[in-house]
């Protein structure tokens, strides 16, 4: 996988940006953190990425919000960007509550590892 896909992750817990990192490397995904959701959308801005992984949780900017901007930024492309939630209160949200909010997924924490992988190659075939 010479033309390895960039994914955005947008996380304010070093463990899990590492655990996080960790795993994607090993598949040979390129990864850039960014500790809240301000960061997320400056880096965004400034670079191309093909899925972003998205704490609810964040300093700053939480996740939803930061989200909502993403989805309603002029860039076609990057409006459209597959976001994943990472969330530990999975169970306060359905399916359908979090597609509302502009997330086409989520991942339950703590992460697993099958799962992250499986999820991330759902949306980068």
């Amino acid at each position: 996988m010479n033309n390895s896909k960039k994914i955005l992750v947008g996380e304010d817990s070093s463990v899990i940006l590492n655990l996080t990192k960790s795993i994607l490397s090993f598949e040979n995904y390129q990864m850039k953190a960014a500790k809240n959701g301000k960061q997320v959308l400056d880096m965004l801005e400034k670079e191309d990425f093909d899925l972003i992984l998205m704490d609810l949780n964040m300093p700053v900017l939480d996740g939803a919000s930061c989200t909502k901007l993403i989805r309603d930024l002029d860039d076609p492309t990057k409006s459209k960007l597959p976001i994943i939630a990472i969330t530990g209160n999975m169970n306060n949200y359905t399916m359908d509550e979090f597609r509302k909010l502009g997330f086409d997924d989520f991942i339950q924490k703590p992460l697993d590892y099958d799962k992250l992988l499986a999820t991330v190659k759902k949306f980068l075939i």
